[in-house]
């Protein structure tokens, strides 16, 4: 099991109501892809020709974050597919649900700038993550 992602928060992440922008969270999670998928294929993935593409981001703002907080991220497999997935991500700070989102991705080859079916690997690995 991969452990959760730990997201420091930033002074230029606070809007001028002293919580973390709304904005943000997308970056959060784009943080805990790359911590879970770092864990998932490692660093040395050919992220080229076996990459991955964002089509759509949901966020649901259940709790606000501020700035001496220490949220955590899971990541869940909500949906996959021959070519795209959908993830889950749920925020935790001290163990309290915060925000609930998802983000759908499809496989990419940038050097033929064409979609591409999940690679193997890829798809062992993301189904060994929690469903959600």
């Amino acid at each position: 099991m991969i452990s959760p992602a730990k997201i420091q928060i930033r002074l230029t992440d606070i809007d001028i109501l002293g919580h973390v922008n709304n904005s943000i969270y997308l970056v959060y999670f784009e943080m805990a892809r790359i911590h879970y998928f770092n864990n998932m294929v490692g660093p040395d993935w050919n992220w080229i020709e076996d990459g991955v593409v964002l089509v759509k981001n949901e966020v649901e703002y259940i709790q606000p974050l501020y700035l001496h907080d220490q949220p955590e991220i899971k990541l869940f497999l909500k949906h996959i597919g021959n070519k795209s997935f959908t993830l889950a991500y749920q925020l935790f700070v001290k163990e309290k649900l915060c925000t609930t989102g998802s983000s759908t991705l499809v496989g990419f080859n940038s050097k033929t700038q064409q979609t591409i079916e999940i690679p193997e690997r890829m798809r062992a690995a993301l189904t060994q993550l929690e469903q959600l």
